[in-house]
């Protein structure tokens, strides 16, 4: 009884499909006519069976044909739009499928609905790992680029500077020429340690400016830029000059380090290049030994020279000449004890020594000045050198500025104030050198007292 039951049903749901399809079109007064039949089928199919199901079905189909029928021709003039409808219906209406098909259809649908929310966090988490990874890849070349930016622009204001510099690499001087050419006049001389400016670089020769010198040089035989800085950094001495009075040179990078010395404003000290750098602070020689002062109360710079010109090289061997001539004889007092004895001298030796002070220690402050006086003296007095200032002065060897032409070139066109008066008190006894009888460049390490730009020892 429960297999005619189903078999009944499945009839009975079979036939509803058929009268669904045959009055699609219909309208809704004509579509409830097969449902009242369907109604009255129901209790036939309750006491007849099977066979009523069969009668129940051809009464569906005629009584649908019947109303088909009426309705036909109120649906002429609609039917061009009705076969458009009923094919678009057929393009894309899901009824004109089987059910098999569309099962198989609504399956696929879910299965790929499913895929893609399993691959949703997947698609999720890729940009985000992709974000990630993308930061990293900008953020490394952000780090590779920077040094390479700063070291296009790290170039200091003295690296600058030394892009348009020249400096001659020998051993004493270089000539420097009218003209590019090694017959043409020799117009000056650049010693070692001068630097000269660059007006035009050439294959052979360069066009330079140096003091009162203009004029050509070998390039063979010279540094230029960023190579002569380094060179002068090697090879000429750095000076520390003092920016405050009452300075504490200590034996320490140190507040708390022992005070050794005491320099005031305008002192000259030699830096020393070799030791180790310590933030804040400056390494200098003072009394044979590295001793530190304050960053923040000096500023260095390498004791660069200028090339001098022929013609003043021959103006001053003409005026030392004639000083030398000028000079009748020699006054000498020598004595053993500094700063009490008094040297008797004409105005000439005071004019004398002022010019070799002002060769030496012109644009120094006045006690770099009095020490380079106080040299020449302690020499008159030693015993181990010349007894008077101008034989000390024109010494061989000793003194380049005289052995040039420099001092007796000064001392023709009369030395400047400061430069008198250092003299003056030298010879009158005045030492603060400790007794030095020599000097150098403070930078060259040499022990002793340092005062300017130079050590006394």
């Amino acid at each position: 009884m429960n297999l005619n039951r189903r078999a009944v049903g499945g009839i009975a749901v079979a036939g509803s499909l058929v009268v669904m399809s045959a009055v699609a079109g219909a309208a809704e007064t004509v579509a409830a006519e097969p449902t009242a039949v369907a109604v009255e089928t129901r209790t036939d199919l309750a006491t007849n069976g099977t066979a009523g199901v069969v009668v129940w079905l051809n009464e569906v189909e005629t009584e649908a044909m019947g109303a088909i029928d009426r309705i036909t021709a109120g649906m002429e003039h609609t039917e061009i739009a009705l076969v458009a409808a009923a094919e678009e219906e057929q393009e894309i209406s899901p009824e004109q499928e089987t059910p098999a098909e569309r099962g198989q259809e609504i399956l696929a649908e879910q299965e790929m609905s499913a895929e893609e929310e399993q691959e949703i966090p997947a698609e999720q988490e890729v940009p985000a790992e992709q974000a990630q990874e993308t930061l990293a890849e900008q953020e490394m070349p952000a780090e590779q680029e920077v040094p390479a930016e700063q070291e296009a622009s790290a170039a200091s204001e003295e690296e600058l500077l030394w892009q348009n510099r020249l400096m001659a690499e020998v051993e004493e001087f270089l000539y420097v020429r009218a003209a590019g050419d090694e017959n043409a006049q020799i117009v000056g001389k650049m010693y070692k340690g001068d630097v000269a400016e660059i007006v035009e670089v050439g294959d052979t020769w360069s066009h330079v400016v140096s003091g009162n010198v203009d004029g050509w040089v070998m390039n063979s035989y010279c540094v230029s830029g960023t190579d002569a800085m380094n060179y002068a950094m090697e090879t000429v001495e750095t000076s520390a000059a003092i920016q405050a009075d009452g300075l504490r040179i200590r034996s320490e990078a140190d507040t708390e380090g022992s005070v050794i010395g005491v320099v005031s404003t305008g002192m000259e000290l030699t830096v020393d290049t070799d030791a180790e750098l310590v933030d804040g602070w400056v390494a200098v020689n003072y009394g044979g030994q590295t001793s530190y002062v304050s960053a923040e109360y000096v500023t260095t710079e390498l004791a660069l020279g200028e090339a001098i010109t022929i013609t003043e090289e021959q103006e001053a061997l003409a005026k030392q000449k004639e000083a030398e001539e000028a000079k009748k004889a020699a006054q000498v007092a020598s004595s053993g004890t500094v700063q009490s004895t008094a040297v008797a001298a004409s105005v000439d030796d005071v004019t004398l020594l002022a010019a070799l002070i002002q060769c030496e220690a012109g644009n120094e402050s006045y006690e770099g000045q009095l020490a380079v006086g106080a040299v020449v003296m302690n020499r008159v007095k030693s015993g181990s050198y010349p007894g008077d200032i101008y034989s000390v002065i024109y010494q061989s060897g000793q003194f380049p500025p005289a052995g040039k032409g420099s001092v007796a070139n000064i001392a023709a066109n009369g030395p400047k104030g400061s430069c008198i008066q250092a003299a003056q008190e030298a010879i009158n006894g005045m030492d603060n050198t400790g007794g030095a009888v020599r000097f150098k460049r403070a930078s060259s390490g040499q022990a002793g007292v340092v005062i300017g730009n130079h050590v006394f020892y």
